[in-house]
């Protein structure tokens, strides 16, 4: 599963021609305006990308291909924000929290590699680009603190695999008991 942001569907030139959204089941979306319902998001995304997905239907008709409900992200900040000590920006979650959650949904459990940060302490920012910036580590418009804040107190694995191997487990939502 490859669950990215709209804007890599309308600004990044390679999106119709790049193997690497030819596999596996792909999963966009836009943060849309704060819970924002689909027919008023429809009208008026963040970015216009309409003309590209059907683009890449015709181009790829049985390639698995799905646009997050709009609302997904801000319902997935309002527990960020539920859970957090302090008032956070109402910024959007990153795509690496939305693919964890989606996991979460689908899987009995997780496994999560270099989300929170190792003794490695890499500054890379995306997989599909060689572009460094420690804000992407810790996040200046994304809730990354947060979110990595949050994905620590899921964990069920140890903090040595988080430290030496960059390595967060974490349960899938069936097994997940809250507390009264």
């Amino acid at each position: 599963i490859v669950c990215f942001f709209l804007q890599l569907v309308t600004t990044e030139g390679r999106f119709l021609k790049d193997s690497l959204y030819n596999e596996g089941i792909l999963i966009v979306w836009d943060p849309s305006v704060y819970h924002s319902d689909i027919p008023k998001w429809y009208k008026n995304p963040d970015y216009s990308f309409f003309d590209n997905f059907k683009s890449y239907r015709k181009l790829h008709p049985d390639q698995p291909f799905y646009i997050l409900k709009p609302q997904m992200p801000w319902e997935l900040w309002d527990i960020i924000q539920e859970i957090s000590p302090e008032q956070i920006q109402p910024n959007p979650p990153s795509s690496g929290m939305l693919g964890i959650v989606i996991m979460m949904t689908l899987c009995d459990q997780v496994d999560i590699y270099e989300f929170l940060p190792s003794k490695r302490k890499t500054d890379v920012c995306y997989y599909y680009q060689k572009f460094f910036d420690s804000a992407c580590t810790m996040g200046a418009y994304h809730p990354l603190l947060f979110e990595k804040n949050m994905v620590k107190h899921l964990n069920r694995g140890t903090d040595d695999d988080i430290y030496l191997l960059g390595k967060a487990t974490l349960p899938g939502f069936r097994s997940i008991r809250c507390g009264a």
